[in-house]
């Protein structure tokens, strides 16, 4: 398997090319939501059906149990100041892990209704925290518990985590899945996973206008693919779109072109970039962990 396939010399630029694929660690059942912490470099990820979150020690390459159970945890990040937020598909809610290693929940409700199950998660420059809420964590037993949609809906949610308000912000998608704002924080890019639902509904990475008092509109289609989903991605300095998708990890420009892929012997779930200059890209897959350095590196907030 070749390292990279280059279909555009653009991403000929953002590859290393004696860099090799490392895999980490594997004896996961499907492994989610990397988030690095730069001042521990460490790297937290879920491993969902087995109810637990998994902490990569970069210093050493030990992987350890970070926290079981762990509400069938799915998406994390960090925040502004440092703490992991997580999105929990058997909790249906969003949490914070203070300092203390105490958890705190942030949101469990829209509209007096639980949430389907939150899966994926950011945090914009002013605080703000955005998430989406597809079904997959209610849709049987292996993620989650079975239960049907209380909202009857998937949404993308913005919280302010200072005041508590909550606020639908996307909710035109059928299955909302990864998101990530471009570097500016002009565009938010949501995923929509909803042909696992829909037969033949379009396989989508939707980008949405932000406007100054935090509105969405605008949408328009960045990318399609063909076969696979989209998943979990994140956004470099420059604005590229490393992404999960078929066949691997795909980057695409601000422009919305394909110009390349990483291949993933794997099916790939989510991205995220750390290492001590922010050009190691980690990749959850199917049951294991991946890295590779590249020449780019992950956008920071405005």
């Amino acid at each position: 398997m070749s390292e990279f396939e280059i279909l555009d010399p653009r991403f000929g630029k953002l590859v290393i090319g004696h860099a090799k694929l490392e895999r980490l660690w594997t004896g996961g059942r499907w492994l989610e939501g990397p988030a690095y912490f730069p001042a521990g470099r460490y790297l937290v990820f879920s491993d969902i059906p087995n109810d637990q979150l998994m902490r990569y020690d970069e210093t050493s390459g030990v992987v350890s149990v970070f926290r079981s159970p762990s509400g069938n945890g799915n998406g994390n990040t960090v925040d502004r100041e440092g703490r992991m937020l997580s999105c929990e598909h058997k909790g249906r809610r969003i949490t914070r892990t203070e300092f203390d290693g105490s958890v705190v929940a942030l949101a469990t409700h829209f509209e007096n209704r639980r949430f389907n199950s939150p899966n994926d998660i950011v945090v914009k420059s002013d605080g703000s925290i955005w998430f989406s809420d597809p079904t997959y964590g209610i849709d049987g037993e292996y993620e989650g518990d079975a239960a049907p949609s209380e909202i009857g809906r998937a949404n993308i949610y913005r919280l302010d985590p200072a005041t508590g308000a909550l606020a639908a912000v996307v909710t035109d998608r059928v299955q909302p899945n990864g998101l990530a704002f471009s570097p500016d924080e002009r565009i938010l890019y949501v995923s929509d996973t909803g042909s696992s639902h829909v037969e033949g509904h379009a396989r989508t990475i939707t980008a949405y206008e932000v406007r100054t008092d935090g509105a969405i509109a605008s949408p328009r289609v960045f990318a399609t693919l063909q076969a696979g989903a989209y998943d979990g991605f994140r956004i470099d300095a420059n604005g590229n779109v490393w992404t999960s998708a078929f066949g691997g990890v795909h980057c695409y420009a601000p422009d919305g072109a394909h110009i390349g892929t990483i291949p993933i012997p794997e099916l790939v779930s989510n991205v995220c970039f750390g290492g001590r200059k922010r050009n190691r890209l980690f990749i959850t897959a199917q049951t294991s962990l991946y890295a590779m350095y590249v020449n780019a590196q992950g956008a920071l907030r405005p």
